[in-house]
């Protein structure tokens, strides 16, 4: 499983793709994917993901997005 995170749907924010191969145990997988980006009013920041070998999907409601602002 990989993901990365996309800024206005177009452009990935550096630093942000991430990926896990291990065995899934309770068929629940996390994927931490940490970065920082500079934001205006108005961007847009969206998950895109993608499973190598077996079905999945990344649920909505469980998928948080946490946000600072610096300075």
């Amino acid at each position: 499983m990989s993901g990365r995170l996309v800024l206005n749907g177009t452009t990935e924010v550096r630093g942000s793709f991430g990926e896990i191969s291990g065995a899934h145990v309770s068929e629940a997988t996390a994927l931490w994917l940490q970065t920082m980006a500079v934001l205006t009013v108005g961007d847009t920041v969206d998950l895109q993901g993608n499973f190598r070998a077996a079905d999945g999907y990344f649920a909505a409601d469980q998928t948080s997005f946490w946000g600072v602002k610096v300075g």
